[in-house]
């Protein structure tokens, strides 16, 4: 075939729109925390937030709107989920003039600054507080009017999020349907959904499922772990395959909202979780279920993998909960859902070896990129020179009077660079190379004050980042630093721009 120029340039645009469709058609699924309050001592604001830092935490919900959180929030970029506490609900339910307020005093006064993204009204309404479910759905949708007024209706969503005990029937989902006394509440409740663009929030806790089962759910199938194919459960309605607990939940709610003829209106995961401990009658709340299915849930979503009726969909996430709660009452497991202690130590270090995704603090890839003994002075001058200006690593901490000034060498300075760079590229391939002179080591080369990236500070907390902000010094605008042999991974865009380039290159031989 031979395509003259203009019909070349025609393929290509019509390739390059399929591929934009095709990149942007899903939304990436993400893992937030949720910030309970209920701590003797709980952590400053500040604290709260260099933790999630620290963590690589992109989403968080808080179940109010504090705004010392709020302020303490501001230019992080972190997208926030703010909350209506259930006592407030009544009031903003019956009046407009009251959500408008609230949305003044605790929304509009904070942004663009600090990055809100929804407003969670309430938490369990229906099932926790039903004398105020006749107003539910109005004060959604007075809270959507101040929105609209202040012009922030496309940034920031509105839903409520529901336990998923009004679920009836839940396995195998396709059976399942919404508890049908509230359906006076569901149906107009999911036509406002549906007309805003918002999600369901769904609270999903396979732990009470598996404890309430009493055997019937085999351990495993709760925790994500690998079953072999005659254990999996089936859908003999669909023939689907269900793995674990927290997909059946997921498309039980799926499948319930298309028993009322909504099958557009996606779920967001608002809390899951697993407790570290609990009393003498709750045997599997421990530290490795804990890790287990913490470990797992993040794998299996930020894969994308959606779930048995979606799959490919994002089930964005968020875990329950980012500090234990040791002044919340009730059994030992209420208080330790916490993935950190009230001073940032981690409660147990989850099973997960990228050190580019959320929460990726494993020491057993605990792994540094340090310059070699013997390397050539100029050779590592020349590399660290690199790190500092094109590779955009942060090097102000090896200034004059700064921590990790001394020793005032060039091989303890390069070290520090190398190993910032490889930190901030994930620990990829070939991120720790620099023409030879770099080496990978599991030896921490923190010393003193000057804590690396990758370490485990002092007072517990995980220094691991993978921001590819460039630094204050940076000498590159570019955005696409390329280290002496790093090789950086193109993204599924550029692959495939590229193969629609080849394409039709091909097409006009």
């Amino acid at each position: 075939m031979v395509i003259n120029t203009s019909q070349m340039t025609l393929l290509l645009l019509l390739c390059l729109l399929g591929v934009a469709s095709a990149s942007t058609s899903n939304e990436e699924s993400f893992i937030g925390v949720n910030i309970g309050t209920a701590l003797s001592d709980m952590p400053s604001p500040t604290q709260v937030v260099a933790l999630l830092k620290a963590q690589n935490i992109r989403h968080v919900r808080l179940y109010d709107a504090d705004r010392a959180m709020l302020t303490a929030l501001a230019n992080t970029g972190i997208h926030v989920t703010i909350s209506v506490p259930n006592d407030q609900i009544l009031g903003i339910g019956q009046s407009n003039a009251t959500a408008a307020n609230w949305v003044s005093r605790n929304v509009i006064a904070h942004v663009p600054a600090t990055n809100i993204t929804a407003i969670a009204v309430g938490s369990e309404v229906l099932t926790t507080l039903p004398n105020a479910a006749p107003v539910l759905v109005s004060a959604l949708k007075f809270i959507y009017s101040a929105l609209v007024a202040a012009n922030l209706d496309a940034q920031i969503k509105v839903s409520t999020p529901h336990s998923s005990s009004i679920i009836l029937d839940s396995f195998p989902p396709s059976q399942a349907f919404f508890n049908r006394t509230w359906n006076p509440v569901m149906i107009p409740l999911l036509k406002f959904l549906q007309s805003t663009g918002s999600h369901l929030m769904l609270n999903a806790y396979p732990y009470y499922d598996y404890i309430q089962a009493n055997g019937v759910i085999p351990l495993d199938y709760a925790l994500f772990q690998p079953l072999q194919p005659n254990k999996e459960a089936v859908d003999a309605n669909t023939l689907l395959h269900y793995t674990n607990v927290f997909d059946a939940l997921v498309d039980a709610s799926y499948f319930a909202m298309s028993e009322l003829n909504f099958t557009n209106v996606p779920v967001v995961v608002t809390e899951t979780g697993w407790p570290s401990k609990g009393d003498s009658n709750e045997p599997d709340a421990t530290t490795d279920n804990a890790n287990t299915y913490n470990s797992n849930l993040i794998r299996h979503v930020l894969n994308n993998t959606g779930t048995p009726k979606h799959p490919g969909i994002a089930v964005s996430t968020f875990i329950y909960e980012l500090y234990n709660e040791d002044s919340r009452p009730g059994p030992v497991s209420e208080k330790n859902w916490g993935l950190f202690d009230e001073n940032g130590v981690p409660i147990y270090i989850l099973h997960l070896t990228s050190a580019g995704t959320v929460l990726a603090n494993d020491t057993a890839n605990q792994t540094f990129c340090v310059a070699k003994e013997g390397a050539d002075p100029k050779l590592l001058q020349a590399a660290l020179d690199w790190a500092c200006g094109p590779g955009r690593v942060d090097c102000s901490p090896m200034l004059q009077g700064k921590p990790c000034y001394e020793p005032d060498n060039v091989i303890a300075h390069a070290t520090f660079a190398f190993n910032s760079y490889y930190q901030r590229m994930a620990k990829s391939l070939g991120a720790c190379d620099f023409k030879g002179v770099a080496a990978i080591t599991t030896t921490d080369p923190s010393h003193g004050s000057c804590v690396v990236l990758g370490s485990v500070g002092r007072n517990g907390t995980f220094t691991n980042t993978t921001s590819l902000a460039p630094s204050s010094n940076s000498t590159t605008t570019s955005g696409c630093p390329v280290p002496y042999s790093a090789p950086v991974g193109a993204g599924s865009f550029t692959a495939s721009l590229i193969m629609c380039i080849l394409v039709v290159s091909m097409m006009a031989l």
